[in-house]
Formats: structure tokens, sequence, C-alpha cells
């Protein structure tokens, strides 16, 4: 199983919507248990949760959303954490920041996407950004799970994750 962490700033929007996603497709596509998505950020405020609006186009796309909370990254950097294999940025905050040094040595990589919850546009618009950051989300994964199994360790792990095409189509 690969062990997939996703970080963001505040691990309320974008890394909780890759999390929950890469685990549905995993349980949904035909070699079921190849993936385990975890999420995480980089300075989560003290009462930071998941985003209303995450949670609700996850939902809408029949995503569970059970289980799913704000927390900060260095739950994964201590003793007794799970083992990453994959750690992902999904925000140019997270990426910018010193990572902790994680166990193990994981690939990496940098997968951006903006803000959906950025600005004050009227909800409409907003829930129309995360729809379309989930859909960017959803197609960069479905390539990550397409690739063949002598592709998913270490230097061609972190090749390939770093190499998959970003969709061009989200505009919040």
């Amino acid at each position: 199983m690969l062990n997939v962490l996703f970080l963001c700033t505040h691990n309320s929007a974008r890394s909780i919507l890759s999390e929950a996603l890469l685990n549905h497709l995993d349980a949904q596509c035909a070699m079921p248990g190849r993936f385990r998505a975890y999420s995480a950020g980089s300075s989560p405020r003290a009462d930071q949760q998941p985003h209303p609006m995450a949670l609700e186009v996850l939902q809408s796309a029949g995503v569970c959303t059970e289980g799913l909370h704000s927390k900060g990254w260095e739950t994964f950097s201590a003793p007794g954490a799970p083992s990453m294999d994959l750690i992902i940025t999904v925000c140019d905050n997270a990426a910018g920041e010193t990572c902790p040094l994680w166990p193990g040595h994981p690939a990496t990589a940098h997968w951006g996407y903006p803000d959906p919850a950025q600005g004050d546009a009227p909800d409409a618009r907003k829930r129309e950004a995360f729809r379309q950051t989930l859909h960017a989300i959803h197609q960069r994964l479905k390539l990550l799970m397409s690739l063949p199994p002598e592709m998913l360790h270490g230097n061609l792990l972190q090749r390939a994750a770093r190499s998959l095409p970003s969709p061009s189509s989200i505009h919040p």
C-alpha cells in the first residue's frame, strides 16, 4: 500500500478534498488497497475544521466525509505515525515552507491548486470553485492511480508524481 500525505497550510480545503477523494477512488477501483491518503496542514488554526463547502462538494460527489478533520503535519512526523511514501503539497504556501524531516525520505511533489475559499465571492461562485478544484484533483489522482506498480517506488514515484499534468481548467 502506498501512503500519500496531502499538505496545505490550514488543512481545510484542498488537502481535505485530496485525502477524501483518493481514499474514495481507491476503494472504488478494480484493485482496492493500493493507496491510503492522509492530509495535514503546516499551520492549522487552533479550532480549524474542514471548510463546509469542501465537505458539501465531497458529499454531493458521493465521497464519504466521515472522520475528516483538520490536523497539523507534526501528526505525521511523530514517532509511531504511518510512514509516508509520497507527500504532495497542494497549495503554494505549504510548498514554500520548510517541511519536517519525514521518516523514510518519501517522494515529494507539488500540485498547486488555487484556493477555492479565497476572496469574498458569493457562495454560488465559491461552491463552483470548490467543485472545479475537486474535478482538477480527481483528474490528477486518476493519473497517479493509473501508474504501473513498478513506478510507485522511490525516485520513479517522485518523477512520475511531479510530471503528472496540471489541469488547466480551474478558474475560481
